[in-house]
């Protein structure tokens, strides 16, 4: 087991947390975490672009000029793809598949070795259950401030981009409506974050760590 801080809302440390190797201290795979973003954000992608080929532009059929004769280059078709208004010779079809399968297992091994990866590197914190009574946008950018005092990231609280990603244990409507509109953090469950959402944000915020750490034990040998 490892031990790690829990901060308070405040941003003071309220006590020390064991957690398990088999997430926190895994060997970082590379390969193995490119292959499954890869393949991740392969199958968000939606596929729609299309161009037409010469056979499905307008146009007419007819020869542009005789064969012979007239000095210019020999034409067959005002559809050919060198002609302004032509077909499309190797443009994207939507009768392509994006699509990349995964195993089960290499999607929690690239998992583990991220939040390990992570852990390793200090962008990993526990926080103790926030006490919001009503949802305001000001008081979890209060607790952001201070936090990001504590473990000394500026821009968790300040970034106008997604710095961090807040994991919730449960559904919770007041948590949620007081970071959603923060743009430094993006909120999510834990049952439900993935390995990209771990690798496009610097910062991964647990609450409620006891809670987080059964789902994320439930992840490792399990469907994530």
């Amino acid at each position: 087991m490892l031990e790690t801080k829990v901060f308070a809302s405040d941003g003071s440390i309220s006590r020390t947390f064991k957690i398990p190797k088999s997430i926190f201290d895994v060997k970082w795979n590379s390969d193995m975490v490119n292959q499954v973003v890869l393949s991740m954000e392969s199958n968000l992608r939606a596929g729609t672009a299309h161009t037409k080929n010469r056979a499905e532009v307008s146009g007419t059929g007819k020869k542009p000029w005789k064969q012979k004769g007239t000095g210019r280059a020999r034409h067959g078709s005002r559809r050919s793809p060198i002609w302004v208004g032509g077909g499309i010779a190797h443009g994207p079809r939507t009768d392509k598949d994006y699509s990349k399968t995964i195993t089960k297992s290499m999607r929690r091994g690239a998992l583990v070795s991220l939040l390990s990866q992570k852990f390793r590197n200090g962008e990993i914190i526990f926080i103790e259950p926030l006490d919001i009574k009503t949802p305001k946008t000001k008081d979890g950018l209060a607790i952001l401030k201070n936090i990001s005092k504590a473990v000394d990231a500026p821009r968790l609280a300040n970034g106008r981009k997604p710095y961090a990603v807040l994991a919730l244990p449960a559904k919770n409507k007041t948590l949620q409506k007081s970071f959603n509109n923060l743009p430094s953090v993006t909120v999510e469950m834990v049952q439900n974050i993935s390995v990209l959402d771990i690798i496009n944000h610097k910062y991964c915020l647990f609450i409620n760590p006891e809670e987080a750490l059964e789902f994320l034990k439930v992840k490792n040998t399990k469907k994530v």
